[in-house]
């Protein structure tokens, strides 16, 4: 599943992070891969992804094999992670005269998944992209099935949806025709404003379903949990954010369940 959204500061690495901790919390393997040079996901999760260090740069443009660069986090038994390094900011020149660039990370997460042994699989892998529609985040949506948005209730997140929902559609057509924006979740909900409510209800109308129940609030602890190296899902497990994305977490469950 791959957490997209092209606009920036919507919650899509802090969605990945948190999610995947309490996949990972209820019982779930689940690895995350930080295709952002920014390297959040990877801070969260605390996995070294110090300029240097091999990871996901080295699977995309020198071919070395995911199992050599996936780690554990030390947090949470079970969430695993593939680093991005901020050599990866450069991977977005580096692939364009590459054979199949489009299909790079595809064929690294296939292969390290099927070679996987017995009763050391994973239930779970969350794409972390970086807020751009860029060959890292093509890569992204050609090794995926699932798309989830994280849509910020405001009223900016809006006006950029069409044009991801468009470049889903564009992947369909001519890339990855299995993909499916399976899941939308609102982020940085705020109760108190009657502007969250019409987003909130705008994004329920046009996308059904689609929308976790759950939304993710405003939260200090959220935003303090990365900084400690950890998720708010271990950093104050009984905080607001924390409950809100464990409950999200319980909706995918049933979600792919009833599919």
């Amino acid at each position: 599943m791959t957490v997209a959204n092209q606009k920036g500061g919507v919650g899509k690495t802090t969605t990945a992070v948190n999610i995947a901790a309490a996949m990972a919390d209820a019982g779930l393997r689940v690895l995350v891969v930080d295709m952002d040079p920014q390297g959040n996901a990877s801070t969260a999760l605390s996995i070294p992804h110090a300029s240097g260090t091999t990871g996901i740069y080295d699977v995309l443009i020198d071919g070395v094999p995911l199992a050599d660069v996936v780690v554990e986090s030390p947090h949470v038994p079970g969430l695993f992670g593939a680093p991005a390094t901020i050599d990866l900011a450069g991977a977005e020149i580096e692939l364009v005269p590459l054979v199949a660039r489009e299909n790079r990370l595809r064929r690294a997460l296939t292969t390290f998944l099927q070679s996987r042994p017995e009763g050391r699989g994973f239930d779970l892998v969350l794409i972390d992209c970086p807020p751009s529609l860029g060959l890292l985040t093509v890569n992204s949506f050609v090794a995926a099935d699932e798309v989830l948005i994280p849509i910020q209730c405001e009223y900016y997140a809006l006006e950029g949806l069409s044009q991801l929902v468009k470049n889903v559609e564009l992947i369909q057509q001519h890339l990855n025709a299995g993909l499916r924006i399976s899941t939308i979740l609102l982020t940085m909900y705020d109760a108190r404003t009657r502007l969250s409510a019409e987003v909130a209800q705008q994004v329920r109308e046009h996308f059904g379903d689609r929308v976790l129940r759950a939304a993710i609030p405003r939260s200090v602890r959220i935003s303090e949990a990365p900084s400690h190296g950890e998720t708010v899902i271990t950093y104050d497990p009984t905080s607001t954010g924390a409950l809100s994305y464990v409950e999200a977490a319980a909706q995918m469950r049933q979600q792919e369940v009833s599919v």
